[in-house]
């Protein structure tokens, strides 16, 4: 497995986020984090992270505990794209998704023939290579969502981590950053784990969900094993309608009816 949680517990202040969080994530693997508002979803990706420390509990990369690594290591093997970012509007795509680079730097090193190579391929890999000089305040939410990417590419991770890459952006947008993600999870073998308020779009470009109900988890399995009727009422709190799509390959509901 690339990552391991055992036991984690999170809390603010005196509030309980998070309550022994087990979970085990293969390499290869596209997991999706669902869940009602405060669940604990962006909680679980900044504690897998390194972001923010559990009260209790550990986190294992490789079967080595997170917080025991340098930060420099980890930044080379897990890139992490935030639901909310700081946006310096004042720079093109090329040089924000150069900032990928400089986990791969050693102290004083500037950026070299190998790293522009691989700044370029990560711009041509997410279909940017029209945008590169173009300023971030200038692009579309899609756009600026695809620069990200590319500078998380740059970094050339193992793991990559995605707080609700979807959120603010047209269906279109969504649909083409998740094939996107799907793809380079296909393409180089990255794991993913993201968190997504789309249940319909977790259950098609998932290997698993994981499920999150009141800081603990309520359901770790297949999108086929996940989705039912007791799913959606005793965690979503509606009523609906459970198809196949067989196109996709993945199970898919209309909701009807709060609960």
């Amino acid at each position: 497995m690339v990552i391991r949680a055992e036991n984690l517990y999170v809390n603010y202040g005196e509030k309980e986020i998070l309550k022994d969080i087990c979970l085990k994530v293969e390499k290869g693997q596209v997991v999706s984090i669902i869940g009602p508002n405060g669940s604990g979803k962006s909680t679980l990706i900044k504690v897998l992270s390194r972001c923010i420390k559990p009260a209790k509990g550990n986190v294992y990369l490789e079967d080595e505990n997170i917080l025991r690594l340098p930060t420099k290591l980890v930044a080379k093997r897990m890139a992490i794209l935030p639901q909310f970012k700081n946006t310096p509007n004042d720079i093109t795509v090329r040089e924000l998704v150069s900032y990928g680079r400089y986990p791969r730097l050693k102290f004083g090193q500037r950026l070299g023939k190998k790293d522009y190579e691989i700044i370029d391929w990560a711009i041509e890999k997410t279909g940017i290579v029209k945008l590169k000089d173009r300023h971030l305040a200038t692009l579309s939410g899609g756009e600026q969502q695809r620069a990200w990417l590319a500078m998380s590419l740059a970094q050339q991770p193992e793991i990559l981590l995605l707080d609700e890459p979807t959120t603010f952006l047209d269906i279109s947008y969504q649909l083409e950053i998740l094939q996107l993600v799907k793809e380079l999870n296909e393409t180089l073998g990255l794991t993913v784990l993201m968190v997504l308020h789309d249940l319909n779009q977790a259950f098609r470009f998932s290997d698993s969900i994981l499920v999150l109900k009141d800081g603990q988890i309520w359901e770790y399995n297949n999108p086929n094993l996940v989705l039912n009727e007791r799913l959606l009422k005793e965690v979503f709190n509606v009523k609906g309608h459970i198809y196949r799509d067989e196109i996709n390959r993945c199970p898919y509901f209309i909701p009807y009816k709060a609960n």
